[in-house]
């Protein structure tokens, strides 16, 4: 079993914007600032050295529309051989974690 970040919408872009959100809470993190989910921005105030912490954080992050997290899906069992996946989904709003887990199912079949 493997934990792995998922975040799925409707398009990549969409999907990419949601993710500002878990991007946010590790930013605050880094700079020793805990809070609780924030919601998602159209752009992240950060330095070079703090977006590549981040990206680091999540690294194996599968963000995307349905086909971007079906192809992602696939290539990171077959990479790790996991059997079964532990998916989280960090969203502001709940309809969108509902949404995400309903396109990562769908994905999966």
């Amino acid at each position: 079993m493997v934990g792995l970040p998922v975040m799925a919408a409707e398009s990549d872009a969409m999907a990419h914007y949601l993710a500002t959100t878990a991007q946010q809470k590790f930013l605050n993190l880094i700079r020793g600032k805990p809070t609780q989910s924030q919601p998602p921005v159209e752009q992240l105030d950060w330095s070079p050295v703090e977006q590549a912490q981040v990206s680091q954080f999540l690294g194996a992050a599968i963000i995307g529309g349905p086909d971007t997290v079906k192809a992602g899906l696939e290539e990171f069992q077959a990479q790790t051989g996991a059997d079964e996946l532990m998916i989280n989904s960090d969203f502001y709003n709940h309809a969108d974690r509902l949404r995400s887990y309903e396109i990562v199912a769908e994905a999966a079949r």
